[in-house]
């Protein structure tokens, strides 16, 4: 046994696969089996472990992917979205730097412990965070052609896995990541292997349409090739998706930015999007999550007029929002706000260029976004289902409940 992070997990008997499906709402799945497009997941759920859980919020990818690799919120790991002002700098940044992991990973800890390790992730953006500590393979679809046994643990991808370098905008992206994982299984035999993909085709496609079903049909046969390798598969989420959209299917946009400088000032508050990315044409940075940085003295009256704009679902202030969703305190806002099912927020009409954005849009970040699936190819015997399941149980799952 190991503890890391407060918890405990057993070192694996069978060879253990964590995926994170970037983007992927329950519903997918639920259109994907129901139209026979994935044949072992419908075993998997009459067979194994089916459940849904809940993400972390802000419901964005760096946050959710670290919690799962963690086993806990960003309150104790540090990372908070995948953008941040940083205070003691005065400048808005990535936090794709480990600089910002405040806590070792799962997967670090297992290397130390003699087991072998892989990571494979879509975006290069979440590599460095996901291999911090870790020894062992760490690679990227986007740059699989750019990999070194120094700073990736491998020589050679593209040979390995037999594919070319997909585009960062296409279902290849993360196709790539199940075939390399299989490869990796075949040839390597990890003990350990965390896989997490991209959520271009959740931002394109609702559940149930031709072009999300042929995506899940087609990680449903690497799925089946996991299985018949003999691994412990456990998949989950960083988060759901939805349509955030007006009735003529516009985007339904509140802009933060412009409303407080109207209220109060230009100058006066600065809204961060922690949705922000390299990587507008998925989501034009419009997320349902935001926070605020002003004089808190202004912060009460600024939250009251918040909460009474139509398509605001939630406002609360720094201490209530980092005790609410687990978050660090000290990296967010003296203000959050979450908007409605279909609403994201924006900064200002002039910083967003939407004119590449994908339409319409379908986006994620509030807690209309929280609930992911948490499945396993196994039974986990004796979880206790009445509990609050989290993504980030994954690895608590697959090692202690059903190796």
């Amino acid at each position: 046994m190991l503890t890391v992070n407060g918890r405990r997990y057993a070192l694996p008997k069978a060879p253990t696969v964590v995926i994170c499906v970037d983007g992927c709402e329950p519903d997918y799945i639920a259109q994907a089996v129901s139209q026979a497009k994935m044949p072992t997941m419908k075993r998997w759920l009459a067979e194994g472990t089916a459940l849904v859980a809940d993400c972390v919020i802000p419901s964005f990818t760096n946050p959710n992917n670290l919690s799962i690799v963690t086993g806990a919120p960003p309150s104790v790991h540090g990372i908070c979205g995948n953008y941040l002002y940083d205070a003691q700098t005065g400048t808005e940044v990535m936090m794709n730097d480990p600089k910002w992991l405040r806590a070792p990973t799962v997967l670090a800890a297992l290397a130390d412990a003699g087991q072998r390790v892989a990571v494979v992730t879509a975006k290069d953006k979440l590599r460095r965070l996901l291999g911090h500590g870790m020894r062992g393979i760490c690679f990227s679809s986007e740059r699989a052609d750019q990999v070194s046994e120094t700073e990736n643990g491998i020589a050679e991808v593209l040979p390995l896995v037999g594919l070319p370098v997909p585009s960062v905008y296409s279902a290849a992206l993360s196709e790539f990541v199940f075939a390399a994982g299989v490869k990796l299984l075949q040839k390597s035999r990890p003990d350990v292997l965390y896989l997490s993909t991209t959520d271009y085709v959740q931002h394109k496609h609702a559940p149930g349409a031709a072009e999300a079903n042929q995506f899940f049909e087609m990680m449903d046969g690497y799925l089946a090739r996991l299985d018949q390798l003999g691994a412990v598969v456990a998949l989950t989420a960083d988060h759901g998706m939805n349509a955030k959209t007006k009735l003529d299917a516009s985007p339904n946009v509140i802009y933060l930015q412009d409303l407080l400088d109207s209220w109060l000032g230009a100058g006066t508050a600065r809204v961060i999007l922690p949705i922000t990315d390299p990587y507008v044409l998925h989501h034009g940075a419009l997320g349902s999550f935001a926070t605020i940085y002003l004089d808190p003295a202004q912060a009460g009256a600024v939250i009251a007029r918040l909460r009474e704009r139509r398509g605001i679902e939630l406002v609360l202030a720094r201490e209530a929002a980092a005790l609410r969703f687990e978050l660090p305190a000290d990296r967010i806002g003296d203000i959050v706000v979450v908007g409605e099912r279909n609403v994201v927020l924006g900064t200002s009409v002039a910083r967003h260029d939407l004119s590449q954005l994908e339409l319409p849009l379908r986006s994620h970040g509030g807690i209309s976004e929280q609930r992911v699936p948490l499945v396993l190819n196994r039974s986990a015997r004796d979880l206790d289902t009445n509990r609050r399941l989290r993504n980030f149980d994954a690895f608590d799952l697959a090692l202690n409940y059903a190796q």
